[in-house]
């Protein structure tokens, strides 16, 4: 089949050729072929080339007084309208003013007045139409679907929860309609996480704490219901903290869950977000994996961050990067969204945090084949952001600029009033409309900070220590477990010893840690506070445990269910 043809000018007297150009290029990658007719072309000209080459699309520009640019559009529609044969589709940009009198001569099919961004011409490009002009049918209901029609533009995916339920209903209804938000992920209250099918339990005084409180399956549909406008984003949901299944069930009925994001290690005793013991929190996050793995859904271990916002030093993020995803392949997800939180611990340098995230990367990805696809996922760290909004906001691009170096699939956003208050709809579409700004400068020609020799040097240690701290899992264990990164008791064990450890983890009783971290030169590293210097995991786990990971002892790892 032939190559579809466009055609592009700068209209009239007008020599401003970059936005048409642009353009053009972007259909190219889409797989048109092309024709540049220039700056300051015709009417004449353009309508000649046309007949000449009966193209499939033409893309006019003017950007200078509207007036002028006007006059010379009505001058092609009257000529065009005089002659008779074929038919393209016309798209016009221009600036705002140009752009509002040539919309009202109804005689374009796509016009474009700067507000617009570059997944809006890649839609138009891929369908012939654009987004605000398209129902449902435009867009893919389900995540890898979404992916693949944006790409290579990330998507872009928000918390939003309120304590009003009406105001949640509301604000979704906002989101959806602005279509700069690709997924809305609810977040819900702790009550509803916790107590969602034990009402009598809830604590009424702790309604919309963290979120919206979500009453029964109902609400979830409402919330669904008021998403179907605007480019009709897909929904997501925290799981719970108790009777996890049960609420997996609710959501991928009520909302179409666009995909299942749990964390391993948490939600339990260890962090307060629930009361289960931590082995049976983790057996039952095994669960929910494997029954999200069975129906084709995404899955999402949202646990390495969980270590950083912890303060756990590098090697562990690294390290439970690689656990999660080697879990979610062990347990049949075809589809694993990677999630790497920049910024965490806040005072990483963007260098150094780079370097760690190079890091989880190349582990993670060391296990993706044609059964297990891996997609990265991009955030700004919550600490990072200032209780200034104009310093949030700077901070909120600088880190996606930052994150941009790796080549997300997915950006989630995060509000830049998180530090003062939760987002509220018009804070979630702010927020957006400033990272597709980043989107847009960076997508295609970032800096190339991937090649710094002080990023490569630090990913590769970051890499080395943590292949040491899982083979010392592996080895430790291998006499009670046929597989110790996957098995719930050996890994919960771990973070009893303090093998798998982060300072803010409260210890007493069964939590024995001595993990102390210190930022030096940037990066995040594990503090000898006797000694007064950075240990690496080889010193840590023989100082901790007597042990190294060539000559692990024998152990006994309790095997019944926590």
């Amino acid at each position: 089949m032939a190559a579809k043809l466009i055609i592009g000018a700068s209209l009239g007297n007008c020599v401003h050729v970059a936005g048409v150009a642009h353009f053009l290029s972007l259909a190219e990658d889409e797989g048109y072929s092309s024709i540049f007719l220039g700056p300051a072309v015709s009417v004449g000209a353009v309508l000649e080339c046309v007949r000449a080459n009966k193209p499939d699309v033409v893309a006019l520009s003017y950007r200078l007084t509207p007036e002028n640019g006007i006059s010379i559009v009505r001058e092609l529609i009257s000529q065009f309208n005089a002659g008779s044969g074929h038919k393209p589709i016309w798209c016009f940009g221009g600036t705002a003013p140009v752009a509002d009198l040539v919309r009202e001569l109804d005689f374009f099919d796509a016009i474009f007045d700067g507000t617009d961004d570059i997944d809006d011409s890649i839609t138009f490009l891929r369908t012939g139409s654009l987004p605000e002009k398209s129902g449902a049918e435009l867009y893919s209901a389900d995540l890898i679907g979404r992916l693949a029609q944006k790409r290579p533009y990330p998507l872009l995916r928000h918390h939003f929860g309120l304590p009003s339920f009406d105001e949640t209903v509301s604000g979704v209804e906002e989101i959806a309609a602005s279509r700069v938000l690709d997924v809305i992920s609810l977040g819900i209250d702790q009550n509803t996480q916790q107590y969602f099918f034990r009402p009598d339990e809830r604590l009424p005084e702790l309604d919309g704490a963290g979120g919206v409180p979500v009453q029964d399956a109902a609400g979830f549909e409402r919330l669904k219901d008021a998403s179907q406008r605007g480019n009709y984003p897909l929904m997501r949901c925290y799981s719970g903290t108790a009777d996890v299944m049960a609420l997996a069930e609710v959501l991928n009925r009520a909302i179409a869950n666009a995909w299942c994001a749990v964390p391993l290690c948490w939600y339990n005793e260890l962090d307060g977000r629930g009361d289960r013991p931590l082995r049976t929190s983790m057996e039952e996050a095994q669960e929910l994996i494997a029954y999200h793995g069975k129906l084709g859904i995404p899955v999402e271990l949202n646990e390495p961050h969980h270590w950083g916002l912890r303060d756990a030093h590098d090697v562990i993020s690294a390290a439970m990067s690689y656990i999660s995803a080697y879990n979610a392949k062990k347990l049949g997800v075809r589809n694993y969204i990677s999630q790497y939180m920049f910024n965490i611990p806040n005072s990483l340098s963007f260098s150094m945090d780079l370097a760690k995230v190079l890091a989880q990367i190349e582990l993670t990805e060391s296990l993706a084949d044609g059964n297990f696809r891996v997609y990265r996922e991009t955030r700004a760290g919550l600490p990072f952001l200032s209780g200034d909004s104009a310093v949030a906001k700077g901070q909120l691009a600088a880190s996606t600029a930052l994150s941009m170096n790796v080549r997300p699939d997915i950006i989630h956003v995060v509000g830049y009033s998180e530090a003062i208050h939760a987002a509220t709809p018009e804070v979630v579409i702010e927020s957006c409309k400033i990272v597709r700004g980043v989107v847009r400068s960076c997508l295609h020609g970032n800096a190339e900070a991937l090649s710094d020799p002080r990023v490569t040097r630090r990913r590769d240690e970051i890499i080395s220590e943590a292949g040491y701290l899982l083979d010392f899992i592996k080895t430790r264990y291998s006499s009670v477990s046929d597989d110790p990164l996957a098995d719930a008791a050996v890994l919960s064990d771990c973070i009893k010893l303090g093998i798998l450890d982060a300072p803010h983890i409260v210890k007493g009783g069964q939590f024995k840690g001595t993990l102390q971290t210190r930022i030096i030169e940037g990066k995040c590293l594990a503090w000898d506070a006797a000694g007064k210097c950075p240990v690496d995991e080889r010193a840590r786990l023989l100082a901790l445990t007597g042990e190294t990971a060539q000559g692990g002892a024998a152990l006994t790892v309790e095997r019944e269910r926590a």
